[in-house]
């Protein structure tokens, strides 16, 4: 027989609903379906009406996978793969099914869909005209600041995914290493019942989340303005008027009463004042 295709299966991120005429068709059609989770994805399919075979692909199984799947499909069974949600490969298993797919001549299809990183950006308000995706941000405390600090004086809208149990940290380290002022918008459970989304400032969408245990539940995509010419202006004027404060506070203190009225980085303030 004839070598089968990898069709790359975008699926919901909530309601199940969210799924195109194609990925329905492809996903009846296929041999195999390769899920990352096969009792999610078993819901999916039977709330659609399909009934095929289903194996498990994750991050701990995809190497030994890979190779299996190729063969089934050198021998002319196609294979979909999907995700628990959204689109294959983004912060999900699949790179080295791909890629193992591609380095035996197999054609490898993409079945477009449902993002999360997509429908983030597109209710958040922000510019979308330029963005980076981050995935998900170190679970330790010093190593995500550091992340975040390496990510301070970028230009182009950040998207960052976040779990239940982190939401509160991540969003308190944004705050502290980009500043206050720094525009932000939350989004969780995207799609699904309790779906909101909390826009404004990273000081008022971390208070709302802090204050509020509801918005520390489901799944969030975070989305953060880039760092932009008003925000050297709220530098500057933040230094002046830490400069102004150091004499009757110290420079520690000046700097944060000062990067707090500016929206500023406390750290970006009381360096700026060193320097000079």
């Amino acid at each position: 027989m004839s070598p089968a295709p990898l069709y790359i299966v975008a699926t919901p991120i909530g309601n199940l609903e969210d799924i195109t005429l194609r990925a329905l068709q492809v996903l009846a059609a296929a041999d195999l379906v390769a899920a990352e989770d096969t009792r999610r994805s078993r819901v999916l399919l039977a709330h659609h009406g399909i009934d095929r075979p289903l194996t498990a692909l994750h991050e701990h199984n995809e190497e030994s996978q890979a190779a299996k799947l190729v063969s089934r499909m050198l021998d002319g069974a196609s294979v979909a793969l999907i995700s628990d949600a959204g689109t294959p490969l983004v912060s999900d298993p699949g790179y080295r099914l791909v890629a193992a797919a591609l380095q035996s001549g197999l054609e490898v299809i993409a079945i477009p869909g449902p993002s999360a990183v997509t429908a983030a950006l597109s209710v958040s308000g922000l510019p979308t005209d330029r963005f980076a995706f981050e995935g998900f941000l170190p679970a330790r405390a010093a190593a995500r600041q550091k992340r975040l600090a390496d990510l301070r004086e970028e230009p182009r809208t950040l998207v960052f995914f976040e779990s239940s149990h982190r939401i509160a940290a991540s969003l308190a380290d944004l705050e502290r290493v980009f500043g206050a002022a720094r525009e932000a918008a939350v989004c969780r459970e995207l799609t699904k019942q309790f779906e909101t989304v909390l826009r404004g400032r990273l000081s008022e969408v971390r208070r709302q989340v802090e204050e509020d245990a509801n918005q520390r539940k489901g799944e969030f995509v975070l989305v953060v303005a880039g760092r932009s010419e008003a925000a050297d202006d709220q530098l500057l004027r933040a230094v002046e008027l830490a400069a102004a404060l150091k004499e009757h506070l110290g420079a520690s203190q000046a700097a944060r009463v000062a990067a707090r009225i500016h929206g500023a980085s406390r750290r970006d303030v009381y360096q700026a004042m060193e320097t000079d």
